[in-house]
């Protein structure tokens, strides 16, 4: 009888494997693999060599609690193709003396996450040794084509998976401004955290088995990954917070990274961090997703529709002078909101409705009982199919509600009017391999006022209204109610004004004069057009208040009334000022004043309406990189910032990270500062990884919260 085999030891080629696998910037000293690509490990005996007559390796793979073949948690599958078909594959690729090179290969629809590599030995005769080889990390492989995420473009595969850092867009239409952000999922420990983070899902609390044998479904993993960014069902981690009072946390504006939010999450038994809202969630969940394999962006949607009660109009509410009410049915126009789109194969679907989907952490609706969105498909949304799972509906509604403008007075409610162009407007995301923006607009919709438009609109009304004949709404919405514009001519495509728009005799703008900077008075003007051939006297009510991004009002702090006469065909302008010292103690962190003017004429009852978002700026803080970037050796980096406020403000912090360059979160106690006062500071670093990389900088005080700025550096290996 021939000796049975024994392993003395086994080489992972864990640094090898894992840039074949692109996963060398986790690490080259953990086996860290991609599904449906083979890699190679090294088995090294003791006694002799493999003779492959006598000698049967049979390797086994599990992952989860509880490994079971049947629900594909655990795979045996032997170097000589004996015992029967298996999804994983073993080939022989060096026989030598004393040792074994052996290429492995999982399905490309295994369950992601952490496996445990086993073999037995069996000679054929004699009893079967087993050993345990040591524990790999699977994950999904957008290089694969046989795996659901497979992405054909490597650029985009550079940007959606590999790239650890990118720009967030804020501000608002008219002003739309890049926030820098350091995803950070290649950083030290991130991969372990993502992992503990399935882990922590209710799905798995609550049948750890299946969740395991779901976890090859990007699909399901989306859907787990976005329960858990917000904490509102379990222990995920970001609790969101829009009401001003940061006191216990910290203001979500100050963020620059996700790498200290998933850490502080860790550290602290997995407690929910303090505090987050939609880019955040966004930002995380990104991270999240790029590292376990998925190709992932974030997209910015300006005038994103919140339809709490699924019939697809948003109401928005106002009173005599303008001034925009506390909506009490919660519908709200968000200036801007942030979610995710992940690139997928949805068999679950009709043909063609795979690729980018829709998925948003923040913590708006309930789908199947819990706090997540999506995914949804960008094509479903376009084309107005809101039956398709997941949520459709209330992304459809995010991008292409229609809204109306209602007055209050004496307790009545007057329709001003409906406009079908306002909700949904530059959606938009990092371009590949650039810091330029680009608009995906197109992709949800088709252009504002085409047919093509308002005949998605009205199908995604009718499957709604065969959906509430059947009770089969989202969970968590109000019954659908019809409304006038479901039989509405489908040619009649917009509605712009309070009258038709052959008759509208006088029209209200705003347009400012100059930048709206932080500090400084912010001038406009008001800018009345008679297009008839009467004489016009208009009463116009003016007002200005603050907004939190998601369209939440705050107290009005400014109020004016201009009478304005008009000759027949001519435009006046009514110049106005807010000075800051009236503005100034009533702003909130988004930085966001609403101008509204509401006019009558004299001869006339109908109103007439005009509005505008004003977001204020702050310079930004400038970054300069000292020397050439070498990977180890020493790098100084200045910053250059000031206090654009004409008072003191006190309690600095400067905040500087940047995955490979930095080994933690940087913070700098800067204290006082004084008007207008310019200062710097000088840090020093040593980068640890070589390549494209970005510094991300924040500074906050008591007055202020988020002046930013960035810098890209280029990092050479060095030798």
């Amino acid at each position: 009888m021939a000796q049975g085999l024994e392993v003395a030891l086994t080489d992972f080629q864990s640094s090898r494997n894992n840039v074949r696998h692109h996963t060398q910037e986790i690490s080259i000293n953990r086996l860290i693999v991609r599904r449906g690509q083979a890699f190679s490990i090294t088995l090294y005996f003791s006694n002799r060599g493999f003779q492959p007559g006598l000698d049967n390796i049979i390797f086994v793979t599990e992952t989860g609690p509880l490994p079971d073949q049947a629900k594909g948690t655990q795979a045996v599958f032997s170097l000589t193709g004996r015992g029967g078909p298996s999804p994983w594959i073993a080939s022989l690729e060096t026989n030598g003396p004393t040792s074994l090179e052996v290429s492995l290969c999982a399905s490309p629809t295994a369950a992601v996450g952490r496996y445990l590599l086993k073999i037995h030995i069996d000679p054929f005769q004699g009893s079967v040794t087993a050993y345990q080889l040591g524990e790999f990390i699977l994950l999904f492989n957008p290089w694969c084509p046989e795996d659901a995420v497979y992405l054909d473009s490597e650029p985009q595969r550079q940007e959606y998976v590999m790239n650890d850092y990118g720009f967030i867009y804020q501000g608002n239409k008219n002003w739309i401004r890049p926030c820098p952000w350091n995803y950070g999922q290649f950083e030290d420990n991130i991969i372990d955290i993502c992992l503990t983070l399935l882990d922590k899902s209710l799905h798995f609390q609550i049948d750890p088995a299946t969740d395991c044998a779901l976890r090859g479904s990007p699909v399901y993993v989306s859907r787990v990954v976005c329960a858990m960014i917000n904490s509102n069902d379990d222990s995920g981690v970001l609790n969101g917070n829009w009401s001003e009072n940061y006191m216990d946390g910290v203001n979500p504006a100050e963020w620059t990274g996700s790498v200290a939010i998933l850490k502080q999450w860790h550290a602290t038994g997995c407690q929910p961090v303090r505090y987050g809202q939609c880019w955040v969630f966004a930002a995380v969940m990104c991270t999240v997703m790029r590292c376990l394999g998925i190709p992932t962006r974030v997209i910015t949607n300006f005038d994103s529709g919140h339809d709490t009660d699924g019939n697809l109009i948003i109401d928005e509410y106002y009173d005599n002078t303008g001034r925009i009410l506390k909506n009490k049915k919660k519908d709200t126009i968000w200036n801007f909101h942030v979610w995710n789109e992940c690139w997928m194969a949805r068999k679950d679907l009709p043909a063609g409705y795979g690729g980018w989907q829709v998925l948003d952490a923040t913590p708006q609706e309930t789908s199947n009982g819990l706090y997540c969105c999506g995914p949804a498909s960008v094509r479903a949304i376009k084309e107005g199919e809101v039956g398709l799972d997941y949520d459709t509906r209330f992304a459809f509604s995010m991008v292409n509600a229609d809204c109306v403008s209602w007055l209050v007075s004496a307790g009545k409610e007057q329709k001003l009017h409906r406009d079908t162009s306002s909700v949904g407007n530059f959606i938009s995301t990092k371009s590949i391999q650039s810091d330029e923006r680009d608009d995906v607009t197109e992709n949800y919709k088709y252009g504002e006022g085409t047919p093509q438009e308002r005949q998605a609109f009205l199908k995604a009304l009718q499957k709604l209204e065969a959906r509430r004949s059947q009770g089969s709404l989202r969970a968590g919405s109000q019954p659908f109610r019809p409304t006038p514009r479901s039989q509405e001519d489908p040619r009649r495509l917009d509605t712009p004004s309070l009258r038709p728009s052959d008759v509208v005799q006088v029209s209200l703008k705003f347009q400012l004069l100059g930048r709206p900077n932080m500090g400084q008075d912010i001038r406009f003007v008001l800018l009345a057009l008679n297009v008839s051939s009467q004489f016009k006297d208009l009463k116009v009510n003016l007002s200005a208040q603050s907004l939190l991004h998601d369209g939440s009002p705050l107290s009005p702090f400014w109020q004016d009334t201009a009478f304005i006469t008009l000759s027949p065909q001519e435009a006046k302008t009514y110049p106005c000022t807010i000075p800051y010292s009236q503005y100034s103690q009533y702003l909130s962190t988004d930085k966001l004043i609403r101008i509204s003017a509401l006019g009558e004429e004299k001869s006339c009852p109908e109103k007439i309406l005009a509005n505008k978002i004003i977001t204020l700026s702050y310079p930004s803080i400038t970054i300069n990189v000292l020397g050439p970037a070498v990977v180890n050796q020493p790098l100084s980096i200045e910053m250059i910032f000031s206090n654009p406020l004409s008072e003191q403000v006190a309690d600095c912090v400067l905040t500087v990270e940047g995955s490979g360059l930095f080994k933690k979160q940087q913070r700098v106690l800067i204290g006082v500062l004084k008007p207008q006062h310019r200062a710097r500071v000088t840090l020093k670093t040593v980068p640890f990884k070589s390549g494209p990389r970005q510094i991300q900088a924040n500074l906050r005080s008591d007055k202020f919260k988020d002046i930013k700025g960035y810098r890209n550096v280029y990092v050479d290996f060095g030798l």
